[in-house]
């Protein structure tokens, strides 16, 4: 699916938040070659400015890698609220996950990550009641380098993702579906075309996540 011109208003400010799936590599300076990283924010944003520049959108990214929820809410004043973005897209999870697959959490349902990350979304409610709310489901893809924990992986990450799309639903969020995405894209070609790591996307998978990501917000109503 193409961008629409009429995809937002003119003047939209579009902060992207999440870990590494999201950060693509971005640079410290404002330099404009490097600022947005290559990854899904990027090509969202290339595609956007390029054909649709009288509308004047602007994307910000703000996704730091390793960031798990309580990494996003220490900086979150700083790197999401004091934006006042129009549109704050949010895809966290899997480093989460990560810390209950290497045994620093013992979080496997996904409780703590459910009250941590929706005492964020009620606190971004709270101080920007207009933004929209754009939430991506955490994925996996059997490509992990230890193969005899695949199962357990794709099982926990499933657990997280079923979590964010609660929590879309009650904080009146977008919600984009990755997981779908990616497994619609691993019946064209292996999945290590898509994910090299089991989590990290390739470029063809950033791809996939940035046309999920245009799917969902141009066809979700506007509350």
């Amino acid at each position: 699916m193409s961008i629409s011109d009429a995809l937002f208003p003119a003047g939209t400010l579009v902060v992207f938040q999440g870990d590494s799936i999201t950060h693509g590599g971005r640079g410290p300076t404002e330099d404009p070659n490097h600022i947005l990283g290559h990854s899904y924010p990027f090509l969202i944003a290339a595609e956007a400015a390029a054909r649709h520049p009288q509308r004047g959108w602007r994307f910000v990214n703000r996704g730091i890698s390793g960031d798990t929820v309580p990494k996003l809410a220490a900086r979150w004043e700083r790197d999401a609220l004091d934006h006042q973005p129009d549109v704050l897209s949010i895809l966290v999870g899997v480093n989460d996950v990560a810390e209950v697959m290497e045994g620093r959490s013992g979080d496997a349902t996904g409780q703590d990550f459910r009250s941590g990350y929706d005492q964020l979304l009620k606190r971004t409610r709270a101080e920007l009641p207009e933004v929209r709310l754009v939430l991506g489901e955490p994925f996996y893809l059997p490509t992990s380098p230890k193969p005899a924990l695949r199962e357990l992986w794709a099982t926990r990450v499933a657990t997280y993702a079923a979590v964010v799309r609660e929590l879309a639903d009650a904080h009146d969020a977008t919600l984009v579906p990755c997981q779908r995405a990616l497994d619609a894209a691993a019946g064209r070609a292996p999945a290590s075309h898509w994910i090299w790591d089991g989590i990290h996307p390739t470029y063809a998978g950033q791809r996939v996540l940035a046309d999920a990501w245009i799917e969902a917000v141009s066809t979700s109503p506007v509350s």
